[in-house]
């Protein structure tokens, strides 16, 4: 049976340097999107190999297994260099016109400066912010591959959890996981490559701990952080804090099941 045809838009587009990045970061709430009904694209900027365990063809079949598992529709590899990946600007018109030829509402970047991990995490964030901007410019239509100039509305960070630095965003919000978490994990578990089963065991503790945490703030029992270089903006107070369900384990109200403590 043929496959559905690929959107001609995107209502949310997610990029990181690396396939494994997006589901170790946000792959619950990728997965929570689509079931929600939205269209959403894995934008991979590049293969991620060489590496000491994987090779092109390996990771282009864990990459697509990932998706599978995740249900998302579109993923697509922009093609940058793996381990000297560097905003510039043809890094910029690579994206900026896959921007311009899904048209998204949302774009989330993965985000931070990760010195015990690569390199290519930070570039591909600054490589992120600037073909957002790229894609709007006017003029410019034979860098982009013809495609028309088109202004992304927002954009979302999704922070990597060993971020070298305390970062102080303007806003920072918690998506519940706790119906996907699964999803998560069994699409991180593909990449067999690079997850032997000692090393999964770990990135598995890492995951759980990191969504445990971020969710339990909120009063979820899994959720996955991300922040905006703006404010929170809403029409309704109360539909915004009741978003959050306030704490996962509320103390207990002294009544006849419980009685005064002091």
């Amino acid at each position: 049976m043929a496959e559905d045809p690929l959107p001609e838009s995107l209502d949310v587009i997610a990029v990181a340097p690396h396939p494994d990045d997006l589901e170790i970061l946000c792959g619950g709430t990728l997965a929570k999107l689509v079931k929600q009904g939205y269209k959403v694209g894995i934008f991979d900027l590049t293969s991620g190999e060489p590496t000491p365990r994987g090779s092109l063809e390996t990771r282009k079949k864990e990459a697509e297994d990932a998706r599978r598992i995740l249900n998302v529709p579109v993923r697509i590899n922009v093609e940058l260099p793996n381990r000297v990946l560097m905003d510039g600007p043809e890094a910029r018109f690579a994206l900026a016109t896959q921007f311009r030829r899904y048209r998204p509402g949302i774009i989330i970047i993965a985000a931070g400066r990760t010195p015990a991990a690569s390199p290519d995490h930070l570039q591909g964030g600054l490589i992120g912010e600037a073909a957002r901007f790229y894609s709007q410019l006017t003029k410019w239509d034979e860098r982009f591959a013809g495609t028309a100039p088109y202004r992304v509305p927002h954009l979302v960070y999704v922070p990597f959890p060993f971020d070298a630095e305390q970062r102080q965003w303007h806003s920072q919000f918690v998506v519940d996981i706790s119906d996907t978490i699964d999803l998560k994990i069994a699409a991180v578990k593909a990449y067999e490559s690079q997850f032997d089963a000692a090393r999964f065991v770990r990135v598995e503790h890492l995951i759980r701990s990191t969504n445990g945490y971020h969710g339990a703030r909120c009063g979820y029992m899994f959720g996955e952080l991300f922040a905006l270089p703006t404010p929170v903006g809403a029409p309704d107070l109360v539909t915004l804090v009741h978003g959050s369900k306030g704490t996962l384990a509320p103390p207990q109200i002294p009544g006849k099941d419980h009685p005064p403590m002091g």
